[in-house]
């Protein structure tokens, strides 16, 4: 060999002069301090020095050597490859390649070492000249010894392990994984362990790197599935009938599933597949894109297919990238395109399908030891518009002469919501084979390309690709009447009328899981479904008054027609009010806002949603059975997460590793142990005190300037109020009686009632209802025996030989009307979720909270108030418990009580209208039936709507 100097770092450079070597060498010390320090995230196994290979992208790989070094640097403890294009590339390439490049590495290498080598590089440099043909020798010996280690490594390799060394191993394996915890992270916990513990072997491995490699290498033999007790499967149709008229529930009671059992072996079954495809953004810009496709069955209850365990990933479908912008127009890619998809399908599905007659094979299933013959269909296919149009093959464009991949209705008709049915054809699989071999698909708006779905039996795949509610809905319908209402409002007065309406959002009182803009709607292109679905619950009471009866109306309506939508079960007179309701809500829409929708503005989901989802329906039960909420959860786990872990090198396969070993760790995780929040738990004391110093205390604390003027009103009120309530109980004496108030308290149903100044700096003081007595029911007006309150405050009565008393002090609310106590068409009382919180709190968010509450009146006190079905309504203003001697603590809130507002008209709209009275008591939280959210009346005085939109 010519050269004179080799590299001892790269081991692949060689230099025929000194000063070559010595530029290059310096630069090799610099990447390797950064590869030490930078590395993060895997890439591929080693490969042989000075090899070069080619991937599948073809891109030659060069290989830098980590070096653990001693004072004559001869020895390599491990290696790292890193792929680049071409040449060699600057430093800073360098650097962004480490910081997402693999981290073989031992943990422990000494940094301290490596930062000496600039000082000694002449030094180096000089026995290298001195000492050439020693140095040729140890790099051959080396060069042996690595044989022998990547032998060993090898050997290991080859060799499946079915569980972790040790607890610890997995443990931290189990950490980083499941917190998707980088290298370097994960590197330092390891540090951090072996430096404080001390261990003569540490049980942990060397590094992260390493510890991913030996999860790679176990072979766990239930890992590809997993079982899950499912209680209910389905094998047949099963006809629903609810007060003896047919209805439409699960998918297995649609008419689909009665003409396939009729098209098979009866002693056969149904595997109802659903397949569900979404491309979806990897990075926050949206340039790199991924499409995955899920299946799941609809043999298994909605209730339990819309958990994540219900699914399963299929794979990542390919995306075709065109060279430049007139290719990726170009017609022939286009039909690539098309072409590769419906190809990856068959791919996929073609083994379900093989001499497939509805007489032939089908498929045996195992369940509960015991076989089973089914035939495998697929049944519906769920995603957004444009995926249907890709699998229906339709054109994407809305101005195409047939948009809708339902029908052929012309795109004139497109926003028509009056068309009877003789003027909808429908597509199916013969009316498009025929545009297909007849060579005329333009004339449908179909493309040139035959669609796979067509040899599938039992699907008509133009009725099979459903109408979504998230996409259709959420992010589709109600969207557009968002932005039209921005514009709506700016063409009547100008900005200040949008700025009113953002105004009236951020002062939406908060409730539990409702999600509140603090500063308006500032850009509808951010907004997400949950972010919709959020607005949806709020907006009539913010057009409420704010433009036209018609905004008003055209919000009221849309809630009618999506609180009907979410329905489990439909009957045929259920279907013929939900389409009333979609076409009032649908001709409102046109009526307000048809002057935004030009000529060239179609909208294909409101004629899918008018024309075709109740069809739909029949077809494939309720429309909960093919939402999309649940899926779109799935692509954080099996796309976002595992992408942004990789280096974004050979992503497919770095992501089915990261899925992989998330699935060994679901394996060997231990079960969760929820923990369950007990009845009267009470957290965060405020105060406590005897009462015979009650006064001097409360007179002490009530002039504190950081407490809420709703918890001062607690306090004022306190002594008076519990003095009412050991009337009510005949207490004679309060000696001894010690008494705790609190922030917040759990209640029966794992509610949180709260009443506190400072929650997330805001106050939070619950809303309750209370059902009332049923010999008070006529003595007050309530929304159906229910009254509201807003609770002031929280409190545990402890008395002697008594049991300790859990008292909420409330302010009641009142309706403001007999003859219009509701508005706004809501249905009954909100049945919140577990863990639900009710709070009293000062501050929140740098805002006040006081939660509102419903109680359920007694039945002899149901004739002597006005109320919502036996539900009275008040605001809590403070938690405490009461501490008697020799007797139980009660467990109180203070409230400040509602009324409705007018006898005659208690109902406005269908919701409660109410009024904030000057009443207040003590009552038990076991008497508080739920939290509700109460929205007070813009630009009115005293007036409160008791929201029912909450789903």
């Amino acid at each position: 060999m010519s050269t004179s100097y080799k590299c001892p770092y790269c081991n692949i450079c060689y230099f025929s002069n000194c000063n070559s070597y010595s530029q290059h060498v310096n630069k090799c010390i610099n990447l390797y301090d950064v590869s030490t320090e930078e590395s993060n995230t895997e890439v591929s196994e080693v490969t042989d020095t000075g090899r070069m290979e080619k991937n599948r992208m073809e891109f030659p790989i060069y290989e830098f050597s980590q070096i653990g070094y001693n004072d004559d640097f001869n020895r390599i403890e491990e290696r790292q490859s890193v792929q680049e294009i071409e040449n060699l590339p600057s430093g800073s390439e360098i650097t962004d390649l480490f910081e997402y490049g693999d981290y073989d590495a031992d943990a422990s290498v000494s940094l301290e070492v490596i930062s000496n080598i600039p000082e000694r590089f002449e030094e180096i440099l000089f026995e290298n000249v001195e000492n050439l043909q020693n140095e040729d020798s140890n790099i051959e010996r080396l060069q042996n010894e690595d044989l022998d280690v990547r032998s060993e490594s090898s050997r290991n390799k080859d060799s499946d392990v079915e569980e972790f060394p040790n607890e610890s191993y997995a443990d931290l394996m189990t950490l980083v994984t499941k917190y998707n915890l980088n290298n370097k992270a994960g590197n330092a916990i390891i540090k951090f362990f072996n430096k404080h513990f001390n261990l003569s072997i540490s049980p942990l491995p060397k590094n992260i790197e390493t510890g991913r490699k030996y999860m790679d290498k176990m072979n766990l033999s239930r890992l590809l599935y997993y079982k899950y007790r499912i209680l209910l499967f389905v094998y047949d149709y099963k006809k629903l009938e609810i007060k003896n008229k047919q209805s439409y529930g699960e998918q297995y009671t649609g008419n689909w599933w009665k003409k396939v059992k009729e098209s098979i072996s009866s002693v056969a079954h149904i595997l109802s597949i659903i397949l569900y495809s979404d491309v979806t953004t990897t990075d926050t810009l949206g340039k790199r894109l991924l499409h995955p496709i899920y299946i799941s069955l609809d043999n298994i209850p909605t209730w339990r297919r819309n958990k994540e365990g219900a699914k399963q990933l299929l794979g990542y479908l390919p995306i075709l990238s065109a060279k430049n912008e007139r290719e990726k127009k170009s017609s022939e890619f286009k039909k690539l395109v098309r072409e590769t998809f419906h190809n990856s399908i068959k791919f996929l599905l073609d083994p379900l399908f093989t001499n497939d007659d509805n007489d032939g094979d089908g498929i045996e299933l195992k369940i509960d030891n015991e076989i089973f013959w089914f035939f495998p269909r697929v049944s519906t296919i769920i995603c957004d518009w444009p995926e249907v149009c890709t699998f229906s093959l339709t054109y994407k464009s809305t101005n195409s002469n047939y948009p809708c991949h339902f029908c052929l209705v012309s795109k004139e008709n497109l926003n028509n919501t009056r068309l009877r049915d003789d003027q909808i054809v429908l597509r199916n699989k013969e009316n498009m084979l025929q545009y297909y071999n007849n060579g005329t698909t333009e004339k449908a708006s179909l493309e040139p390309v035959f669609n796979y779905f067509w040899n599938i039996p039992n699907i008509n795949v133009y009725v099979a690709t459903v109408p979504d509610r998230m996409h259709y809905l959420d992010l589709g319908l109600y969207r557009y009447q968002i932005e039209f209402t921005k514009k709506l409002l700016f063409e009547a007065e100008g900005r200040s009328l949008v700025n009113k309406m953002n105004r009236r959002i951020t002062l939406i009182l908060k409730h539990l899981e409702l999600k509140i803009f603090s500063r308006g709607l500032q850009s509808i292109a951010l907004l997400t479904a949950d972010n919709y679905r959020n607005l949806i619950k709020v907006m009539v009471f913010v057009v409420d008054d704010l433009l036209n009866k018609d905004l008003l109306e055209v919000y009221v309506k849309w809630n009618e027609m999506y609180l009907l939508n979410r329905q489990e079960t439909f009957k045929e007179s259920d279907l013929k009010n939900f389409q009333e309701a979609i076409e009032k809500w649908a001709n409102l829409f046109i009526k307000l806002f048809g002057q935004f929708l030009n000529s060239d503005f179609k909208l294909p989901k409101l004629h899918s949603w008018v024309h075709h989802i109740v069809d739909t329906i029949c077809e494939f039960g309720a429309i909960n059975g093919y939402t999309t909420e649940t899926y779109e959860a799935l692509h954080k786990t099996y796309v976002k997460i595992p992408y942004h872990l990789s280096n974004k090198k050979d992503v497919e396969e770095q992501m089915m590793k990261t899925i992989r070993r998330k699935a060994i760790i679901k394996q060997n995780d231990f079960k969760k142990k929820f923990k369950t929040p007990l009845k009267f738990n009470y957290s965060s004391k405020l105060f406590e005190f005897d009462i015979s110093e009650a006064f001097e205390f409360i007179d002490k604390y009530k002039n504190e300037t950081n407490l809420d003027e709703k918890m001062i009103k607690g306090l004022d009120h306190f002594i008076q109020s519990l003095d009412s309530y050991f009337d009510l109980l005949k207490i004679s004496t309060a000696q001894g009686c010690h008494i705790k108030i609190y922030r917040s308290v759990t209640l029966e149903n794992r509610a949180i009632l709260r009443t506190t100044n400072m929650f997330h700096k805001r106050p939070w003081f619950s809303n309750i209802s209370v059902t009332i007595n049923d010999e008070e029911l006529f003595e007050y007006q309530s929304d159906n025996g229910i009254c509201y309150a807003q609770t002031l405050l929280i409190t545990e009565v402890f008395l002697k030989k008594e049991k300790s008393l859990h008292l909420a002090l409330v302010q009641w609310y009142d309706f403001i009307s007999k003859r219009t106590p509701f508005v706004y068409g809501c249905p009954l009382s909100v049945t919140l979720e577990n863990r639900a919180i009710l709070r009293t709190t000062n501050m929140f968010h740098k805002r006040p909270w006081f939660s509102n509450i419903s109680v359920t009146m007694n039945d002899e006190e149901l004739f002597e108030y006005q109320s919502d079905n036996g539900i009275c309504y008040a605001q809590t203003l403070l938690i405490t418990e009461v501490f008697l001697k020799k007797e139980k603590s009660l467990h109180l809130a203070l409230v400040q009580w509602y009324d409705f507002i007018s006898k005659r008209t208690p109902f406005v709209y269908g919701c409660p209208l109410l009024k904030l009275t000057e009443v207040y008591n003590f009552i038990e939280i076991e008497a508080i039936e739920d939290i509700v959210h109460i929205v007070p009346r813009f630009d009115k005085t005293n007036e409160y709507l008791v929201n029912k939109y909450l789903f």
